[in-house]
């Protein structure tokens, strides 16, 4: 038998859980994966695969015997559960501690106050009549189980509140209150941190959102004043040394006309804004994360051209998009130096099936070559030139 290095255990079969799989192949670090289902995205490339429910304590206990480290492809393992865990002596990355505070907008907006760390003014909110304290109109987000878009309503009177406290109720989470904030545009810090304290910080994005989904990430993120650049970084590593996050972190942050930012989301793994460093940057997200949990050396953030943009390929009809192998023949001869990543998934309208990064010296050309490639992919090239 090979002498192999510590196993890590990785919870949930998504993608980003399967771009874990490429650079511990590199490594040599054997993963283990909890898939909720036989053939999902991340089961289709990690052999050792347990089928389990993440809400499922001995499923948890099954795939995380004999592991060096569990970590996450989600936030919607229970906290409870987490602690279990940690309390029978497995290392848990990011701690049940930490990770609560990605899992519970919540918890995170208290802790991030309680730090003096700059955010939108917030209230949890019991009733409908109570979010015109706060300003109308106004966001509500439930605290628990939202993500890309859902659990997340614009409010202009009271009257439209009703959706989110009824699912408040029949979920147990609560109600969060937020001021609409006028922004200029969204960006994101992504850092990586290890248990021993090292910290790397990746260029700042930019984001843009397609019903409520992230739709396109540049790196760096154009016209960015480098002063709120590094404000933007340093917030990012503070919340990560305060929270004591291991792994990826990822600060979703809004700036604001009057030259701010405003943490918006936190999420304690690899995250949609850091995919264009599969192919832009030294060192990937991917692999920073599993060197972070396992305590190891971090690798550099640097990029590696001066821009780099990432497009979502996002799902539509089937019988438009048809294959989406199909579209490689086109996408890949057109664009010699575009790097494409297909999840492996089922195609449904609007989810996320893949993703391609552009890189090179002139931003314009790199969005114009992602665009394409995404829209081709997409099957809804219609008036995009050739």
């Amino acid at each position: 038998m090979p002498d192999l290095a510590p196993t890590v255990a990785v919870i949930g079969g998504g993608q980003l859980a399967r771009m874990m799989a490429e650079p511990a192949a590199a490594l040599g670090i054997p993963l283990r994966l909890l898939a909720e289902a036989e053939g999902v995205s991340a089961a289709q490339v990690i052999p050792d695969t347990i089928i389990g429910d993440h809400r499922d304590i001995e499923a948890l206990r099954k795939v995380t015997s004999g592991a060096a480290v569990v970590t996450f492809d989600h936030e919607h393992v229970p906290t409870d559960h987490l602690h279990a865990l940690a309390d029978a002596g497995v290392a848990v990355r990011p701690a049940p501690e930490a990770l609560v505070h990605a899992q519970d907008k919540a918890v995170m907006r208290e802790r991030l106050t309680q730090l003096g760390l700059p955010c939108p003014r917030w209230a949890v909110v019991h009733s409908p009549e109570e979010i015109e304290a706060l300003g109308l109109p106004c966001v509500l987000k439930v605290t628990r189980g939202g993500y890309d878009g859902r659990g997340v309503w614009i409010i202009r009177s009271h009257h439209d509140a009703e959706e989110a406290f009824a699912q408040s109720e029949a979920t147990g989470a609560r109600v969060l209150a937020e001021e609409l904030v006028d922004f200029h545009r969204e960006l994101a810090a992504v850092v990586a941190r290890s248990p021993s304290g090292q910290a790397a910080a990746y260029p700042i994005v930019a984001s843009t959102q397609l019903d409520g989904i992230c739709h396109e990430v540049v790196s760096p993120a154009p016209d960015l004043a480098p002063e709120l650049a590094t404000r933007a970084q340093q917030l990012a590593l503070t919340i990560a040394k305060e929270l004591d996050v291991v792994g990826i972190l990822a600060v979703e942050l809004f700036e604001t006309r009057d030259g701010r930012v405003l943490v918006n989301e936190l999420a304690m793994r690899p995250h949609n804004t850091g995919h264009w460093t599969q192919d832009g940057a030294v060192t990937s997200q991917f692999e920073n994360h599993l060197r972070a949990v396992l305590d190891l050396p971090l690798g550099s953030p640097a990029p590696r051209a001066p821009w780099t943009v990432m497009v979502n390929i996002l799902g539509g009809p089937a019988e438009q998009v048809g294959r989406l192998y199909d579209g490689y023949p086109h996408a890949l001869a057109r664009d010699p130096r575009l790097r494409v990543h297909l999840y492996g998934k089922e195609l449904r309208p609007g989810r996320k099936v893949g993703h391609v990064n552009a890189y090179g010296e002139d931003l314009e050309d790199c969005l114009a070559r992602a665009r394409h490639a995404a829209a081709w992919f997409r099957g809804d090239l219609g008036n995009e030139s050739e």
